[in-house]
């Protein structure tokens, strides 16, 4: 199994990390049977690789086995984003499309990282039509199997509004987290996705409310009590 380096990130304020932690502890009370979470957004730049990310560093560092299953295979921002480097000289890095179409193995694209128990599933190349992978049976089986072997499965999607990859991923996960950006995406966006999730049967874990002032906006106290509150200004 390769190893991929991740580059410094700063260290998050002190109330978006205890909101990120609250979010950690809460999933643990959704019981055995839920193991693999989609994180995703109504649309783009709502932070939800953000909140995937830090999310999986948390649980990780709690002693979790947890794998983070990058699926934005149209607009990934994760490998480039926190600096993803190869211990290995591969100029060709395989990640998840080579595993869904069937030129790597599970081994070959799962990286160890400097997270003793944290594992990544990354995408390095983007594809512009992506359905037919997410489609396919290996989807489904490396979901099954990830969920035999991590504790927890993290999967960063495409956001529900863009295109219908999300919701083509949300029909193999046991729950969906969505991240609102505060004040910006409106409530009917919003509950589009929540219509979406529920008419596939995919319960909404709960609700990231993200760059928000807490003390003045009408956002918090229509969402906060459904979920967890965030105002990190990532462009995520």
């Amino acid at each position: 199994m390769n190893k991929l380096q991740i580059g410094k990130m700063p260290q998050l304020p002190f109330e978006v990390s205890e909101a990120i932690n609250q979010l950690r502890i809460n999933l643990s009370f959704c019981g055995s049977d839920v193991k693999t979470i989609m994180i995703t957004s109504s649309t783009p730049n709502e932070g939800k690789s953000f909140v995937s990310y830090n999310l999986w560093r948390m649980l990780a560092e709690s002693g979790k086995k947890v794998v983070l299953v990058d699926a934005d295979l149209r607009r990934s921002v994760m490998h480039v984003r926190w600096q993803f480097t190869l211990d290995s000289k591969e100029r060709n890095p395989q990640g998840l499309a080579h595993y869904l179409a069937g030129n790597a193995s599970l081994d070959d694209v799962t990286y160890k990282t400097d997270l003793d128990t944290g594992f990544i599933i990354p995408t390095f190349r983007t594809i512009a039509n992506p359905t037919l992978l997410l489609q396919s049976d290996r989807f489904q089986q490396l979901l099954d199997r990830l969920g035999q072997e991590y504790d927890v499965v993290l999967v960063d999607t495409p956001p529900l509004g863009s295109v219908a990859d999300g919701l083509q991923i949300a029909a193999h996960c046991d729950g969906a987290i969505l991240v609102v950006r505060g004040g910006v995406t409106p409530r009917r966006i919003i509950s589009s996705s929540l219509m979406q999730l529920k008419s596939i049967n995919c319960p909404v874990l709960g609700t990231v409310l993200n760059r928000v002032k807490m003390e003045n906006s009408p956002y918090y106290y229509k969402y906060a009590r459904y979920g967890y509150y965030s105002n990190y200004t990532s462009n995520n």
